[in-house]
This record gives C-alpha cells, sequence and structure tokens, in this order.
C-alpha cells in the first residue's frame, strides 16, 4: 500500500503538522550545511520571516544555490539542538522554536523553482484547498 500524498502545507503552517506527516513545501535557500545534511527555506508570511530546517541526506549529492526558491517533499520530524541551543536560535530568527526544539523536513525530493512566481503559487494552493473542501462537502452530502 501507498503512503498518503503530500499536503501543500505553507512554510508557516509545518510547526502545526504532527510527526511523521508528508508535507510539501516551498522557501528560499538561506543557508546549507553539507556535513550535517542540512539546509534552511526561508519564507515572507506578513511582516515575519519564517524559516523552515530541512534534512537532505536522502537527495544528495546536492548543489545549493543560496538565494533560490526550493521546493521540498517529505516527511516531518521533530529537531532538537542538544549543543548550544542559543546558537540555533541565533541562526534562525523569527521561528517559533523553543528551547531549540522545532519541525525538521526530512527531503524525499528538493527541487529548484526559481523563477517560480511565489505569489501565484500561494493563490493556487488556497484555491486547490477550496476545490477539496467543497469536494469533500458534495460527497459529504451524497452520503
Amino acid at each position: 500500500m501507498l503512503p498518503p500524498t503530500a499536503v501543500f502545507y505553507l512554510p508557516w503552517e509545518v510547526n502545526a503538522v504532527k510527526e511523521g506527516q508528508s508535507v510539501r513545501t516551498f522557501g528560499r535557500l538561506v543557508s546549507y550545511e553539507a556535513e550535517d545534511s542540512r539546509a534552511t527555506l526561508s519564507a515572507q508570511h506578513d511582516s515575519t520571516e519564517h524559516q523552515l530546517l530541512v534534512h537532505t541526506m536522502f537527495v544528495e549529492p546536492f548543489n545549493p544555490i543560496i538565494g533560490a526558491h526550493y521546493l521540498v517533499l517529505g516527511e516531518t520530524e521533530n529537531f532538537e539542538v542538544k549543543e548550544h541551543p542559543e546558537e540555533f536560535d541565533r541562526q534562525l530568527p523569527g521561528s517559533a522554536r523553543l528551547a531549540g526544539v522545532g519541525p525538521m523536513v526530512r527531503a524525499r525530493v528538493l527541487n529548484c523553482v526559481d523563477g517560480v512566481n511565489i505569489a501565484l503559487l500561494q493563490k493556487a494552493i488556497g484555491e486547490q484547498r477550496s476545490f477539496f473542501s467543497e469536494r469533500a462537502c458534495k460527497q459529504g452530502d451524497a452520503t
């Protein structure tokens, strides 16, 4: 049996996803640590900069382009910084992490999508959600 399809989450919504759930999200690559197989994606929402850690071991070798937009598909897991959590928080300003704990996406697919209109992508995600909720309501009424 195949795993369920990944739902598209906006980067600031990934914090609410349960551990082990498949997600699709996007962001601008702001850092990459090859020795730790870890990248950081960033996205702006309102006046807040949201950042998300991505474990890249399954997509390496990975040729990062810092500043480019990436689309990531993977599973969420909790990530805890055991050494120097204050450095982790300093590296990721604006993230809602307490004591160095937060979500990380273990990437299965990591594609550079530089040139994609991010505002239009966000609008498309909203339209897709509307369509799926309408369809679910209609199927619920039909039974």
